[in-house]
């Protein structure tokens, strides 16, 4: 099954499990098994280890501490289309953690800028001076 372009993980290491669920429907919630709840081992993901440590670190309360990713839906009132919303956020997640972050550069203000900046501050000192009448050093 294709998660993210390039990234494929076998059908049986993605495991689901329904139960009941609090959300809308009715009489159902009390008798159907709605809620999804899908459990993937991250070392079963095939993923760099840098792209892994992005997907930990954003999604940190959905890790357990044995290394599964626990992705939880009952938003819906179809079992199915609960199932497919936890395989679309689970998409969404590896698509957002697979791309390197740039590298944020130091850069410095340009002459000018700093120019403008000093030449402002100046006006402004100019106009505050102004205001105080006169002897009142």
């Amino acid at each position: 099954m294709e998660i993210a372009p390039g990234v494929y993980v076998p059908s049986d290491a993605l495991v689901f499990s329904f139960s009941r669920s609090g959300g809308p429907g009715g009489q159902n919630v009390n008798k159907r098994s709605t809620k999804a709840e899908l459990r993937v081992f991250l070392a079963d993901l095939p993923i760099t280890p840098a792209a892994a440590g992005r997907l930990v670190a954003s999604a940190s309360r959905m890790v357990s501490e044995a290394g599964h990713l626990i992705i939880t839906c009952d938003q819906n009132r179809s079992q199915e289309r609960n199932r497919a919303e936890c395989l679309d956020r689970l998409r969404k997640m590896v698509r957002s953690a697979i791309p390197e972050p740039r590298v944020r550069r130091k850069t410095r203000p340009t002459a000018g800028s700093q120019a403008r900046r000093l030449e402002g501050k100046k006006r402004d000192s100019a106009i505050k001076r102004s205001r105080k009448g006169p002897g009142s050093e």
